[in-house]
């Protein structure tokens, strides 16, 4: 399995956060291919700079490659593809990050309940 990681569970996953479920860690554990996208790292990087997440971005950038995961770069064609999302969720981001997953094909991994309405590649953990 591919899969792209949410924002939120790639943090969860480079922190050990408890808030990673056990389910979770198994698939990411599991997967061939595991990918952090080029967006998850500006959104971290607006949310320090808003004060609602205290953390390095560059060092979060360079933990990518040591962690095992795949840095997925931002393509036009990715752009693209929100346009033709349905406006289940606002989040740019995270609209951005299932038409990546659309795209190349990965399932998307996350615990935002609103993104499995979009499409199966989603996986609710």
């Amino acid at each position: 399995m591919r899969l792209l990681l949410d924002t939120h569970i790639f943090l969860w996953a480079l922190s050990g956060s408890s808030r990673l479920k056990p389910a979770a860690r198994r698939l990411i554990q599991d997967a061939g291919e595991v990918h952090v996208s080029a967006a998850s790292l500006w959104e971290v990087a607006i949310k320090v700079r808003l004060g609602r997440l205290k953390a390095d971005p560059h060092q979060i950038a360079a933990a990518i490659e040591p962690s095992g995961f795949i840095e997925l770069p931002v393509r036009a064609s990715h752009a693209a593809g929100v346009a033709a999302l349905e406006a289940h969720h606002n989040d740019p981001f995270d609209r951005l990050l299932l038409a990546q997953a659309l795209a190349e094909p990965l399932r998307l991994l996350t615990a935002d309940p609103v993104l499995a309405r979009y499409s199966d590649i989603v996986i609710l953990v």
